[in-house]
């Protein structure tokens, strides 16, 4: 069986056959398919089989040790970190030591670094596999300016030179496995997803997430499944899609168009943490579950907004916790008065008040969730 899950990674081309031990020979139209049939939909990352292919996607100041803990209680197979500096002049930062905290979380834990010099990530690689990180991911795929202008995150695709320099550095330092997060390219000019793909693949990455945008796009325009696709083609390690994911359907095209090992879910999982095993329920079934209850998402907002006050404290805490709410509430009957009204509460007790008389109001309406207006893409 193992022979015939390398061949399917290494197929190429429209359709793909791959003969086993005992003479047997399946032929189907993409990877994704004969995986399927296979039954090897799991990713394995060094050491780590991950429970399925659908990853959460690193968002600055989204993807803390709450919403990662939560979206792998809803099905995540992984969830990577908000990025954590390369400059050990802040280690001792209250922000930092709490981004290292992995206190409690399932495993596998992925931390995200970021940075230009290769010898401080290589010592970012350390100090975090020291505090509990047992998957190092590389940032280059921010196309924040605060991060492109001091030559990190997607920045360093225009300097294939430095990017090699900070993975070879990286990887050798690294005692546990390291994997890269990019775009396809610069700008639509200088798109070289496939170089990059292969300089990682040469350096020791264990595994590539392609965002399908280059750097100017941002997060404009449609997503470049063809290019992902296209470096899949070239590079035997597990590369994950990345984009514009927003639905089980979706998750099982992209999967399908590009033949990736996985996919990768940011935007569209804010708010709606059940994405998760909407999407692992589908791919495995081709049916899809139903929504989630009023009082389910009243209970996991509840929960998760009192963890970002155990995690925070509580006057941070309900600070930070203003955008999660508004993201459980968006698209619901007259969440836009709540969240206007929200924003103004300071006390913790009154905010969870606030929050249950939204949801007993929405259960005058319906018992499962459904939303007015269309979500935004991931």
């Amino acid at each position: 069986m193992d022979e015939v899950v390398e061949l399917a990674i290494r197929g190429k081309g429209a359709a793909v056959t791959a003969t086993c031990g005992e003479g047997l020979i399946v032929e189907c139209h993409h990877l994704f398919d004969l995986r399927e049939i296979l039954g090897v939909l799991k990713m394995r990352i060094g050491p780590y089989t991950l429970k399925n292919n659908i990853v959460v996607a690193p968002m600055a100041g989204v993807t803390d040790r709450p919403f990662r803990q939560l979206c792998k209680k809803y099905g995540a197979g992984m969830a990577v970190s908000e990025m954590v500096t390369s400059n050990s002049l802040l280690y001792g930062s209250s922000k930092t030591i709490r981004r290292a905290n992995h206190d409690g979380e399932v495993e596998p834990i992925s931390v995200q670094i970021a940075g230009a010099d290769p010898q401080m990530m290589a010592e970012a690689a350390q100090y975090n596999a020291d505090k509990g990180a047992q998957i190092i991911d590389i940032n280059m795929g921010c196309p924040a300016k605060k991060i492109c202008n001091v030559m990190a995150g997607s920045a360093l695709l225009q300097h294939e030179d430095l990017v090699k320099r900070i993975l070879e550095a990286v990887v050798k330092a690294s005692p546990i496995p390291v994997t890269l997060k990019i775009r396809t390219g610069w700008d639509k000019q200088n798109k070289n997803a496939i170089t990059i793909a292969k300089i990682a693949e040469n350096s020791g990455i264990q595994a590539l997430a392609i965002h399908g945008r280059t750097r100017a796009c941002h997060y404009t325009g449609d997503a470049e499944y063809e290019t992902i696709a296209a470096v899949k083609d070239q590079i035997k390690i597990p590369v994950i899609a990345n984009g514009d994911i927003t639905s089980p359907e979706k998750a099982l095209h992209v999967l399908k168009k590009t033949s990736a090992d996985g996919v990768m879910i940011g935007r569209a999982a804010q708010g709606r943490p059940w994405i998760f095993r909407e999407i692992d329920h589908f791919i495995k079934t081709g049916e899809h579950l139903p929504p989630p209850s009023i009082d389910e998402v009243e209970k996991t907002t509840i929960e998760h907004v009192t963890d970002l006050y155990d995690f925070y404290g509580e006057d941070s805490g309900l600070k930070i916790a203003r955008k999660h709410i508004s993201w459980y509430t968006k698209g619901l009957k007259n969440s836009a008065m709540f969240r206007a009204k929200m924003n103004l509460i300071n006390d913790n007790q009154e905010q969870l008040n606030f929050i249950k008389e939204f949801f007993e109001s929405q259960k005058q309406i319906s018992n499962f969730i459904s939303y007015e207006d269309i979500l935004e893409p991931a």
